[in-house]
């Protein structure tokens, strides 16, 4: 029982391998801290990151998230906050992923608890 979460009504173990990849797959060496303290930063909705890594084309997270959140809602939201907030700090970056995208749909893998 040392891996359950628990909030008022629940307990649960329920986590997920996340992978998205850059528009086009391009290679952008300069985000890759930026991204991390933004990912880190998204504690509203009780997520758990275990495990995560940051490259130059790809965001993997392992995390462990509540039953009340949907795993589509999260990577929206992590995906939308990260491409916004970059874009507009970043007008090189603003000019080579044009059209507001700078990542494209994620990946997903449940893990069962044991």
């Amino acid at each position: 029982m040392q891996n359950y979460r628990k909030t008022s009504h629940t307990t649960y173990d329920g986590k997920y391998h996340i992978v998205w990849i850059t528009k086009y797959r391009k290679k952008v060496r300069s985000v890759a801290e930026r991204v991390r303290e933004l990912i880190r930063g998204g504690k509203e909705y009780e997520v758990e990151i275990i495990k995560g890594h940051v490259s130059r084309d790809h965001v993997y997270l392992f995390v462990s998230v509540p039953p009340h959140l949907a795993i589509s809602k999260l990577v929206q939201y992590l995906q939308g906050k990260s491409s916004y907030k970059l874009l507009r700090e970043d007008k090189m970056l603003s000019e080579l992923f044009w059209g507001r995208h700078l990542w494209v749909g994620a990946i997903l893998l449940r893990v069962r608890g044991t």
